[in-house]
């Protein structure tokens, strides 16, 4: 199984968690990422650290620890200590410390993508923070689009509109709608393996995958994510691979694989040979057929 920019437990995003007040983990698994954004842009106060992959991995010790206990503190969280993970969320963020005081240390995906480089009147992009546009609305709370889609979408529609009309000879008279409102109305309701009646809470996959690794233990599982992806965070991929129910001897089943790139890893032309031999180098080690 190969899983490119995955989310299976629909808790762990960064997209509006303030809705779901006490679920804290999606502030923590995105922090590395607005870490390897503010790396990537230079806003990172002081002299930059000069490895991202290392950079990111103290960030996610970070994440886990200090800035999780003081999340999971709440109201109960002394104001001086409160001041300090401010701080220290400054020197990996570069967001200034009144703006995360102000967030009571939560700042979510949107906010995150707008504030980061306000002061220059642009915006960050989400599916790959590589990318910055022009700010629609300066007094925003959030972004209001995201400047990877401005940017390349339109290669990608006028590609697929290409070939299945040419190509295919398909869809001549139709409209074709690269993207819709469906989600706003969709129903998640999903019913584990072994639950009796589907959750009634947000989508979550992760039951199925450890089934599917209990009942066939020779399977195996590539994970591969972009430092830069905003929509799917790389080490929210991370921790759910790390939290399936399953004996601890499966997650050997499991490889990691990262790339200095957005949620479209490809749209980097070093990460997209990389990541095409990393996915040959998988398949070829599978395969079972000599």
């Amino acid at each position: 199984m190969i899983l490119l920019s995955q989310i299976l437990n629909f808790d762990l995003s960064v997209d509006r968690p303030e809705n779901n007040p006490g679920v804290n983990l999606p502030y923590q698994l995105a922090l590395p990422t607005y870490a390897a954004t503010a790396w990537y842009h230079h806003k990172l106060p002081g002299t930059p650290p000069k490895d991202l992959p290392t950079f990111v991995q103290s960030v996610e010790r970070f994440a886990m620890g200090e800035y999780g206990l003081a999340l999971q503190a709440g109201a109960g969280l002394p104001q001086a200590r409160r001041v300090d993970i401010a701080n220290k969320l400054h020197n990996i963020t570069g967001l200034p410390v009144w703006y995360i005081l102000k967030a009571n240390l939560r700042i979510d995906g949107g906010e995150f993508e707008k504030t980061l480089q306000d002061d220059t009147g642009l915006s960050t992009g989400r599916l790959d923070t590589r990318f910055s546009g022009v700010t629609l609305d300066p007094l925003s709370e959030r972004s209001d689009y995201d400047p990877q889609s401005a940017s390349i979408s339109s290669a990608y529609v006028s590609a697929f509109n290409a070939y299945v009309r040419n190509q295919l000879d398909y869809g001549q008279g139709r409209l074709f709608i690269p993207s819709s409102n469906a989600g706003r109305d969709w129903d998640f309701k999903h019913k584990a393996p072994g639950s009796p009646f589907p959750s009634r809470g947000a989508a979550n996959v992760m039951p199925d995958l450890a089934d599917a690794m209990k009942r066939n233990p020779n399977l195996k599982v590539m994970l591969n994510g972009g430092y830069y992806d905003l929509a799917t965070p790389y080490y929210e991929g991370w921790y759910e691979m790390h939290q399936l129910p399953m004996p601890q001897s499966l997650q050997a089943n499991i490889s990691y694989h990262y790339y200095q790139s957005g949620h479209m890893v490809y749209a980097h032309p070093d990460s997209l040979k990389e990541m095409h031999d990393a996915v040959a180098g998988f398949i070829r080690a599978t395969d079972n057929v000599k």
